[in-house]
């Protein structure tokens, strides 16, 4: 089945949770947020949780927002006992399967930020997921 590339921003709102979004029909975003930090911090996280509810697997391929210089897919790994953040190339979602972005586990890094975050701040992000047919992207 081919479908048309979907672009939607989601408004992640700053340490408020969302519920939800529905994304392109198989994918859904719920509580989406976005960390507070010290002003002058260099980075912050964005937190959420990813629903496939299609019968093909999806990858989370990037991740874009203009608040920030760099935006980044993490993961923690434990490196001889020392929990370290890296980057991953892409997140996979299970076919009616869910992936949790949470502090210490998946999360997207908003590396060199272009401002500072308040409490209630709307934030823009747009996830560039591949597409069932794994051929092209879609953004939401």
């Amino acid at each position: 089945m081919n479908r048309l590339p979907i672009r939607r921003t989601l408004l992640l709102v700053a340490a408020w949770p969302l519920l939800s979004f529905a994304a392109d029909g198989t994918l859904r975003i719920d509580d989406p947020y976005v960390r507070l930090v010290p002003p002058n911090a260099p980075a912050s996280g964005a937190f959420m949780v990813i629903s496939n509810g299609g019968d093909a697997p999806r990858q989370l391929l990037k991740a874009q927002s203009p608040v920030a210089k760099t935006v980044e897919l993490h993961t923690h790994v434990n490196d001889h006992g020392v929990m370290k953040m890296r980057a991953v190339a892409s997140i996979a979602v299970d076919a009616k399967g869910r992936v949790e972005l949470k502090p210490g586990g998946y999360h997207i890094m908003l590396i060199e930020l272009k401002q500072q975050i308040r409490a209630g701040d709307k934030v823009p992000l747009t996830l560039v997921f591949e597409t069932a047919d794994g051929k092209r992207e879609s953004e939401i």
